[in-house]
């Protein structure tokens, strides 16, 4: 592959504008595609075998009024008191809006200074874009605004039209960008990574909007792949900038430079990419499609990134020749790299080296410290309740507990088959039934569907949609209370649903994720205990990082630094989607420092000196490149979402950790106790697997190296 690189990334350093005019044209031409013929992101909410699903396709089936979403208009006043025929007129209206199916007479609470509307819609929440349906809510209860109540506005269609904000991921940009510039010393080899990275996301994006033209995808899909894209690419172009001024540091020309940086750099980039890639696989066997849509999305993201980084790359490296230097040092002919060599961390690598077992346990114990609070995990589901106090969707969520209680802000809709129940009176002893359970604190009369076969009754739980008192409330009627033919579905169902599902399949996950990141580093080095010990390490980071995640969220100080009104239970979906994509990310540095450690053990076969020149060689642009990843990751902590907070810290904290404690300590401690068995390979292994070289130390030169010529 090395050969195929340089061949590819010399030819696109001397023939820069046409590659960067086909780069530039695909661009426009994607671009063009997705804004005439691209889908808009959609949640399929299918979750395959549950309950949830089996009573959602009842009500699709036989009574699609009520299978859609649904919203609350929650008005309240400070004084007085409210009457129904205060809403007649504002129900009308409702009523008229875009899909809605029906609009319920006013609930009021028992003060009578709490009213809200239930907005049904027979159409899920994904059919609308943006905040369109919360606008019409808006306007449609503009008549009690202007009588001076508080208007709130709570359900799936409010908390659908909460948008990410964008500044904080720019903050993050911005940062990466401060740091590329104190690393290279020159604007334009600062904002090359910068361009490589939004190159890439740019043209991915639009691919993935395509790709919502003929299947959901999942409307996280586009955050996550932003998220990752970003950081990803400036690493990518990062290692290749750098290999680059290396080369013309000692004395190559630009085409060959630029050539030999693409396959050595540039191969590692392939490899590291190739890690990202298998790992992502591992959401196809999460048991939920919206999951595997993530998949799809963020690894089409890294695939065109990759590639813009061996192709396009290449070629503005060739346009600019010598002005990845500053000005000042291409006046003074001094062509020297900052990052190539760091004394500091071979000083430290040899003290790791003489005592690796006491620095090896010492770091071990660091990180197992750090993941025990991942052991109290509570596992849950947030909703509008953990939402900062000034929007409309907490406003009406506090507003419903302190009007009708805890359990009215999740309500579980129970559907029954009147023909698999025994009819009319099957239906009385279902509504019975739920009324005596305990747990249950009220259950709404009977609708029935037009077609006379379904009902569906209304039951709201004592507890809220966030304690563990509901779970068990909606597993007893299921197993206990329930006769066949009934089911139970609604938000709060779906999401204990989702969990059950994403936790059952979790192992799953972490076995396909793990067995195929193996393979491949197992093909990359051509070791047997190179890949293992890297999975080792690389479940210490990601355990450490799910400690982190629940000291923040789950402790009165963490909330308090992130601005979180209290405690919030974590998803389940979110430690899965950190492992798939951490697990892909911490292997991108594992390949950058292994791929400079055997290219010096293959040259010297002294295998503790290989260490400390692999990490001197690296430390310096791995730190960078873990500075920008940690500063984007970062960004997304910011915002107002809290369910993206929680991916932000997470895996910002991940890189930090995997930056600093297993590149500087655990990874040098084990290889320098190991020694040459960290190489070792079977030899009918080394006959079955194929010949992939993925340091690039055997490239070609297949132009001389010429002395370097200062350029003003």
């Amino acid at each position: 592959m090395s050969r195929l690189l340089y061949r590819i990334g010399a030819g696109a350093a001397r023939h820069p504008w046409r590659v960067v005019s086909g780069w530039l044209l695909a661009a426009l031409l994607i671009g063009a595609l997705a804004s005439a013929f691209g889908g808009t992101m959609q949640d399929s909410f299918k979750i395959p075998g549950s309950d949830t699903q089996r009573t959602n396709d009842v009500l699709q089936d036989h009574f699609p009024a009520m299978s859609g979403t649904s919203a609350r208009v929650v008005a309240h006043t400070e004084t007085g008191s409210f009457r129904s025929s205060d809403f007649d007129g504002v129900r009308e209206t409702l009523e008229d809006l875009t899909s809605v199916s029906d609009v319920p007479p006013v609930a009021l609470s028992e003060d009578r200074r709490t009213a809200v509307l239930s907005v049904q819609y027979d159409v899920p929440v994904t059919e609308f874009e943006g905040s369109e349906a919360l606008d019409e809510l808006e306007s449609a209860t503009t008549p009690l605004v202007d009588a001076g109540y508080q208007v709130e506005f709570g359900g799936p269609v409010p908390e659908n039209a909460q948008e990410v904000s964008s500044h904080a991921e720019m903050v993050g940009v911005a940062v990466a960008l401060a740091v590329l510039l104190f690393a290279f010393g020159a604007m334009i080899a600062a904002s090359l990574p910068l361009a490589v990275a939004f190159t890439g996301l740019a043209i991915g994006t639009s691919g993935v909007t395509l790709l919502a033209a003929v299947t959901d995808m999942s409307t996280n899909a586009p955050t996550l792949a932003s998220m990752v894209g970003l950081g990803v690419g400036i690493d990518y172009a990062l290692f290749i900038v750098t290999r680059h001024r290396d080369n013309l540091a000692r004395g190559m020309s630009v085409p060959e430079s630029v050539g030999q940086a693409t396959a050595t750099a540039g191969q590692s980039v392939v490899f590291a990419g190739g890690t990202v890639l298998v790992a992502l696989t591992g959401l196809q066997f999460s048991g939920v499609p919206d999951f595997a849509t993530m998949g799809y999305a963020t690894g089409l993201v890294v695939l065109v990134t990759v590639l813009a980084a061996v192709t396009l790359l290449p070629a503005l490296l060739g346009g600019l020749k010598f002005r990845v230097y500053s000005r000042r040092a291409r006046r003074e002919g001094r062509f020297e790299s900052s990052m190539s060599h760091s004394p500091t961390a071979a000083r430290f690598a040899q003290m790791v080296g003489r005592r690796p077992v006491a620095w090896l346990v010492g770091s071990v114990i660091a990180l197992v410290a750090l993941s025990a609070p991942a052991l109290g995990m509570n596992i849950g589901q947030s909703d509008a309740g953990n939402e900062p106090e000034s929007s409309t969707i907490r406003q009406a969520y506090d507003l419903i507990e302190a009007g009708f209680g805890k359990g009215a802000n999740g309500p579980l809709t129970v559907a029954v088959e009147l023909d698999r129940v025994g009819g009319e009176d099957g239906l009385r002893q279902v509504e019975e039934d739920l009324s005596n359970t305990t747990g249950v604190a009220s259950v709404g009369a009977p609708v029935i569907s037009p077609d006379g076969t379904t009902a569906v009754l209304t039951v709201t739980p004592q507890s809220g949609p966030q304690d563990e008192e509901t779970a068990d409330l909606v597993e007893h009627l299921r197993s206990d209370v329930l006769p066949d033919g009934a089911g139970i579905t609604s938000w709060t169902a779906a999401m204990i649903d989702l969990s059950d599902v994403l936790m059952d399949h979790l192992w799953l996950v972490i076995g396909v994720v793990i067995a195929t990141s193996l393979l491949l580093l197992l093909i990359a080095f051509r070791s047997v205990v190179v890949p293992v010990k890297a999975a080792l390490v690389n479940l210490l980071s990601v355990g450490a990082s799910y400690g982190v995640m629940t000291l923040a969220f789950q402790t009165g100080t963490g909330t308090d630094l992130l601005g979180l009104p209290g405690e919030v239970p974590i998803p389940a979906y979110v430690p899965l989607l950190m492992f798939a994509v951490l697990f892909g990310l911490s292997m991108d540095y594992e390949v950058f420092l292994l791929s400079s450690v055997r290219e010096s053990f293959l040259r010297t076969g002294d295998s503790k000196a290989s260490v400390v020149e692999g990490l001197a060689s690296t430390a310096r642009v791995i730190t960078s490149a873990a500075l920008i990843m940690v500063a984007v990751f970062l960004g997304f902590a910011f915002d107002p979402s809290v369910v993206i907070k929680m991916i932000g810290v997470g895996m910002s904290a991940a890189i930090l950790i995997d930056a600093t404690l297993i590149r500087l300590i655990v990874v040098p401690a084990a290889m320098a106790l190991l020694g040459r068995w960290s190489w070792y390979l079977p030899s009918w292994l080394d006959r079955l697997l194929p010949r992939v070289d993925a340091h690039g130390a055997e490239s070609p030169a297949i132009e001389p190296a010429r002395e370097l010529q200062p350029v003003a």
